[in-house]
């Protein structure tokens, strides 16, 4: 069998999944191409977050991909200005809530981000200045616990008001408007 493999740049409000059985209606991925029977999403994006999204028809592919030593890096726009500080504290690794119980988060990368890439786009609208300023940083983390870099900024006093993943391991978001599609060889 011949598998095959897309990019796609995951627009906010579509849920990472193909099949949704509960009664309230969802943006689907089938919904923004035609892809093959079989198709699996390679982890997953809340249905607030945007960006890269991986698909394969392989199973052995989303195994690889999923493991610890593949980085996944994500800009993170942040209520309010985030400090060195925060950004340095995120490095080192925070307390988090997962399933009811605290998890210190593994060691990651983080950086404050002046300028937002063009190819980022505006994205829908989060709430205008005389709510007080924003920033962006970005955290490439090896590990993926749920809505974990919104609780690893939150625990640093700055609350995500967008999240963005830029890239998965070698694969980047840069070139993908949201809502496209990329069919790739390999990842």
């Amino acid at each position: 069998m011949n598998h095959r493999h897309f990019m796609l740049h995951k627009p906010h409000g579509y849920l990472s999944q193909f099949i949704y059985e509960l009664k309230r209606k969802k943006k689907l991925l089938g919904e923004l191409y035609p892809f093959p029977e079989g198709t699996m999403a390679i982890g997953r994006l809340d249905e607030d977050s945007e960006g890269l999204l991986l698909l394969t028809t392989d199973g052995k592919v989303s195994e690889q991909i999923r493991r610890k030593s593949v980085e996944k890096e994500y800009y993170a726009q942040v209520d309010g200005i985030i400090t060195q500080e925060a950004v340095d504290i995120m490095q080192k690794g925070v307390e988090i809530g997962v399933n009811g119980t605290k998890y210190l988060t593994r060691n990651c990368k983080s950086k404050l981000l002046p300028v937002l890439p063009d190819y980022i786009g505006p994205g829908r609208r989060i709430r205008d200045e005389r709510h007080g300023p924003t920033s962006w940083v970005s955290i490439t983390v090896t590990e993926g616990k749920f809505r974990q870099v919104r609780k690893m900024t939150a625990a640093v006093g700055f609350p995500t008001l967008r999240l963005i993943r830029v890239r998965v391991g070698d694969s980047h978001l840069e070139g993908l408007q949201a809502g496209a599609v990329k069919e790739v060889n390999a990842f």
